[in-house]
């Protein structure tokens, strides 16, 4: 049994922790079963998710037992933490359909053979409650002041909290005192917008049990330039190949702040401490390397090794610029008929998604980072024209690495 906290203290895993001592002294000396719960409101999860999974690997590799939770009951409700608005009510069906891609891309993660993890469903104990009983048995433990305090809720009081939406914090805690009565979890973690959930889940597993169980929640990662976590020029990052290519998923990696580097290959890899310390001294261009292995691990863990290493090859082949470009580049159709008329640059670049605007792609232009078949667009008012026509594709390239290709039909 390895040191099972102390490797997520140095890694970066821990924002806050209800006892440190008595947490550590726990999964240094027995094997502890924990918990993390994935509501399944997206049909993918997405970049945001890794810190969450990573925490739970790292236990799990230290010896101790996962319990991924699909929240096909919770999602019914709907999280407000973090939201100023209520949540859109998924049907049952989208729930359930979500919640299997869920599954699969959690089991990349986590191993569930052997006892040595379970993947479970809230829906199984939540979906049929009897609410009398509930509010009886569990309700009375609440505070309606107490759950007021938590910022959740304080910042949703101006713009309107739902009766829905105030269940949530007392069934999330109710699946701790669940999965504590049948599976013996003793620490529930999550993101640190999490707490006030976790927090009461805790303290309902000692009020009905007289347990003392335990809370941790992993910090809300940024990046050092200010872009939110997980943001490419198409939007969220999602772990699924279908919303995001292999190869847009590792060059988002590779185009990281280098002041990040060290950061997310202690939290997105599996490479010994001591190896994300000396990458991290990497400097100049030798630095890009350390972005390769980050890329490359990761993109190994979440699409598999044949898909990683094709996107490594894509890369390089067009930083070479040899044009050997596979389909998985972005890649998008464009009517010939269409560019016999004329297209303007700065169209083609926001249809494409490298830009979010016109506005975004004039001031790429302007500032010299615009690229279509290798050469730089010197005009905001560029046509592509019937010069093109003869063409099979146009390359659009934005600053040094966003890559986007139009197949010419």
């Amino acid at each position: 049994m390895s040191a099972g906290f102390d490797v997520l203290r140095e890694r970066g895993f821990v924002q806050q922790v209800s006892d440190e001592e008595g947490l550590r002294g726990l999964l240094d000396s027995e094997t502890v079963t924990y918990y993390i719960g994935f509501d399944p409101t997206a049909s993918s999860l997405h970049v945001g998710h890794l810190v969450q999974l990573f925490a739970m690997s790292h236990l799990q590799r230290a010896g101790h037992r996962a319990i991924a939770l699909i929240g096909g009951g919770t999602s019914r409700i709907g999280d407000p933490s973090g939201k100023t608005e209520m949540r859109k009510i998924l049907p049952i069906e989208t729930i359930k359909a979500n919640g299997e891609r869920f599954r699969r891309q959690i089991s990349r993660f986590l191993d569930f053979s052997a006892g040595r993890g379970l993947m479970l469903d809230n829906a199984d104990w939540l979906a049929d409650l009897n609410y009398i009983e509930f509010l009886r048995d569990i309700g009375r433990h609440f505070s309606v002041n107490r759950m007021l305090s938590f910022e959740t809720y304080k910042m949703r009081l101006d713009t309107g909290l739902s009766f829905i939406e105030f269940n949530y914090q007392i069934l999330q805690a109710y699946d701790f005192l669940v999965l504590y009565q049948r599976q013996g979890c003793r620490l529930q973690m999550g993101g640190d917008d999490q707490w006030g959930n976790i927090v009461a889940g805790m303290d309902l597993v000692r009020r009905v049990e007289g347990a003392e169980a335990f809370a941790l929640t992993t910090p809300l990662v940024t990046r050092s330039d200010g872009q939110k976590m997980g943001k490419s020029e198409k939007g969220a990052l999602f772990l699924d190949p279908e919303l995001v290519s292999p190869y847009e998923f590792y060059q988002y990696w590779l185009n990281i702040p280098d002041a990040d580097t060290g950061k997310f290959l202690g939290l997105f890899t599996y490479l010994p401490m001591d190896e994300v310390r000396r990458l991290d001294r990497l400097e100049g261009q030798e630095a890009n390397r350390a972005k390769e292995v980050l890329a490359m691990e990761l993109t190994t863990i979440v699409h598999g090794a044949e898909q990683a290493e094709k996107a490594r090859e894509d890369s390089r082949a067009l930083f070479r610029s040899e044009g050997v470009l596979s389909d998985s580049v972005p890649t998008a159709d464009l009517d010939r008929a269409e560019l016999e008329k004329g297209i303007g640059a700065l169209e083609l670049f926001v249809r494409s998604g490298l830009c979010g605007s016109k506005g975004e792609a004039r001031r790429l232009v302007t500032q010299g980072g615009a690229y279509l078949d290798g050469r730089t667009i010197d005009s905001v008012d560029q046509v592509v024209g019937p010069e093109k026509t003869g063409q099979d594709e146009l390359l659009l390239r934005k600053g040094k690495k966003s890559y986007f290709r139009f197949r010419i039909r």
